[in-house]
């Protein structure tokens, strides 16, 4: 308790911070070029990129035209009120005026000339508290969008592309020829597209693949089409998809229109169970609390054999009206799983909304808030809940406030980094990090930035001979990094 207490603190302590860099930020006005820089990395990197190029989560802001105009007051006014029909939200509430003056000289300047914008520093070395860091880019080029990677053996990787596109990497090389006759994939990123993959832990025997991805019944690519995260498995034969088999279809029922946060992360634990996620698909506020309810799929830790059949121990089996696969509920976009490599306890990242990213231990019938409580807020500012903690409602081991849209999750194992052994590994989409996290049972002791600025960090892996090979988007790249 004592140890929670001190979180709670160390948070409300780390919100005052915030508060008082934002206010910073608003008062020197001598220095805006710099601070718009600076407010540009906290609040629109994540979407825009680090180069202002754009991601799959937002458009350029180096285009020739820009949605609302091209000038200053259109810029400005795009900031503060938001575009209608996009995912840019309204600032207004949450930047001051000076704010929004300093970001929009900043973009203007960045138009103005490219070869400025940040970003375009390449980091090779990278010293931690423990290691200098070498970072090898393995593969730069003919990967869109990379979502997952998983290790066949010592030579070959599998990665895929949100965009639904699947690739051998071989010995450090990406192969050109992609994998034919995957199913149609709907969406991408925060609209669906190919989410993780997963590799059965006996795929030399039998070689099975399995992976997620949105997916709607017509096979259309329109977002009004009702849809929804499914998973699949099959198996690859001379670069072919072969003998595909459905493991979870939502039935029609419960399917969403245009729905946004899909999931999906996927795990294979040490007894051979597989998990997988499935975000709220923006239904929490709009449609009720559906994470909460056990015959909808949205916001839910799903556990099922291999096959797609069900454990028998599962929190809701043998209940008619209930999705019986449902292991744990009341998440909201869970995109890191990963079980200790002794312990046998899985965790599991929760990317929340504007602050409130939580680590979880994940439980079974565990309820974890969401969106009764959250440490979070919208977008906008407003107020989701006014709650932060609820009986018979977990609380996260940690929470980011402000927001590092956390994603992907990994335990050091190996033998290239002894001193982090057992550590765990988060990746941030927004800030573009790794951190790494010191557990002990539900107590995060320390947490150490050891990787920033080189791309939105989608996934992280600890290949077959120790180093960690990481994943990342906006560049779209595959990165190996070693203790130097």
């Amino acid at each position: 308790m004592k140890n929670k207490q001190f979180g709670a603190s160390i948070q409300v302590l780390q919100q005052s911070l915030f508060l008082v860099i934002i206010g910073f930020f608003a008062m020197n006005s001598n220095t805006m070029a710099q601070d718009g820089a600076k407010v540009y990395q906290s609040y629109c990197m994540g979407c825009h990129g680090a180069d202002l190029k754009g991601t799959p989560a937002g458009s350029s802001l180096l285009a020739e035209n820009l949605k609302q105009g091209n000038d200053k007051t259109s810029i400005s006014n795009a900031i503060s009120k938001g575009v209608p029909n996009t995912s840019m939200i309204a600032w207004g509430n949450a930047l001051s005026s000076d704010d929004i003056d300093a970001l929009t000289e900043f973009i203007l300047k960045a138009r103005k000339s490219p070869s400025e914008s940040p970003g375009k520093e390449e980091i090779l070395t990278i010293k931690t508290h423990d290691y200098t860091l070498n970072i090898e880019k393995v593969v730069t080029e003919g990967i869109e969008f990379p979502w997952g990677i998983e290790f066949v053996d010592t030579d070959r990787a599998l990665v895929n592309g949100n965009k639904g596109n699947l690739y051998w990497v071989v010995k450090g090389k990406l192969d050109p020829r992609k994998i034919a006759g995957l199913p149609f994939i709907f969406g991408t990123d925060l609209v669906g597209g190919m989410m993780d993959i997963a590799l059965d832990p006996k795929y030399n025997e039998n070689g099975w693949i399995y992976f997620a991805y949105s997916h709607n019944p017509k096979n259309t690519p329109e977002r009004t089409s009702p849809a929804m995260t499914k998973l699949v498995r099959g198996k690859i034969k001379d670069y072919q998809w072969v003998e595909e088999q459905t493991l979870f279809q939502a039935p029609d029922s419960i399917l969403v229109v245009e729905g946004m946060r899909w999931g999906s992360r996927l795990l294979f634990d040490k007894e051979g169970y597989l998990y997988f996620t499935i975000g709220d698909m923006q239904q929490s506020i709009q449609s009720g609390n559906n994470p909460q309810l056990p015959y909808r799929a949205e916001g839910k830790i799903f556990r099922i054999y291999p096959d797609g059949s069900i454990p028998r121990d599962n929190p809701h089996y043998g209940q008619d009206g209930t999705l019986q696969g449902i292991y744990a509920w009341g998440t909201r976009n869970v995109q890191g799983l990963a079980q200790h490599p002794v312990t046998g306890e899985i965790y599991f990242t929760d990317h929340g909304p504007q602050g409130g990213d939580e680590l979880n231990r994940l439980k079974r019938a565990g309820n974890y808030g969401w969106p009764v409580i959250t440490y979070g807020v919208n977008y906008d500012g407003s107020t989701i809940t006014n709650l932060t903690h609820k009986e018979g409602m977990e609380q996260p081991l940690t929470y980011w406030t402000p927001s590092i849209a956390v994603c992907a999750a990994e335990f050091v194992t190996g033998n290239q980094f002894p001193k982090w052994q057992n550590n765990l590994l988060v990746t941030a989409l927004k800030d573009q990090e790794i951190r790494r996290l010191v557990i002990d049972g539900d107590n995060v002791l320390s947490q150490e930035v050891i990787l920033k600025g080189m791309g939105r960090v989608r996934d992280v892996k600890i290949g077959p001979e120790g180093a960690l090979y990481v994943l990342t988007n906006s560049p779209d790249a595959l990165l190996r990094i070693t203790p130097q």
